[in-house]
């Protein structure tokens, strides 16, 4: 059984014990796997399937940010910053605060900010923990790539999962709404 084969399976069992289509929650890694399960759901669904909450994990948190992203601070609007616009701000920063590329090339910046979110390190707690000098001028590139997604109202493909979990955290009545409407939660992995 491959995952998406997987999620189909509980989505059909799910559907035959009377769960309503709009009440299941299917997310998975990849596109082409959100794909193939959305389309698998539509042939026992129909056309419901193209409203459901079948997607890849990044495409369910744009999806709850643009209903909830005031409640972190954000605009509704807010613009998601792809990769490349990514390196492209932290080498603009990398410049701005005159540190030599070569000693702190943006793509190892990139990667250090990335592995910080993905830890749910926000730039305070990178700047508290920093340790010698190349920790402290990452850390100091974060707060200021922070800083500057905030003032564009942007998000980076990292924030887009960490500031679900903020959310959640900083408003569990948010979580408890999307709980109460997916009463069965379905992640393929």
């Amino acid at each position: 059984i491959t995952y998406g084969d997987w999620s189909a399976d509980v989505c059909s069992s799910d559907l035959a014990n009377g769960v309503h289509p709009m009440n299941i929650l299917a997310i998975t890694f990849t596109n082409k796997a959100a794909g193939e399960m959305r389309s698998r759901v539509k042939s026992l669904v129909g056309d419901v399937a193209d409203r459901m909450w079948v997607s890849t994990f990044h495409s369910a948190c744009v999806r709850i940010l643009r209903m909830t992203a005031d409640k972190i601070g954000y605009n509704k609007n807010f613009t998601i910053y792809d990769s490349s616009d990514s390196l492209r701000l932290v080498g603009q920063i990398i410049r701005d605060l005159n540190l030599d590329p070569k000693r702190f090339p943006a793509k190892g910046a990139q990667a250090r900010i990335s592995l910080w979110k993905n830890e749910l390190v926000e730039p305070a707690g990178a700047t508290d923990t920093a340790f010698g000098p190349y920790d402290t001028k990452y850390a100091e590139i974060y707060t200021e790539y922070q800083h500057r997604l905030r003032r564009a109202e942007a998000m980076d493909f990292d924030d887009l999962l960490v500031n679900v979990v903020l959310l959640f955290r900083r408003n569990p009545e948010t979580l408890a709404a999307l709980d109460r409407k997916s009463t069965r939660l379905n992640s393929s992995h």
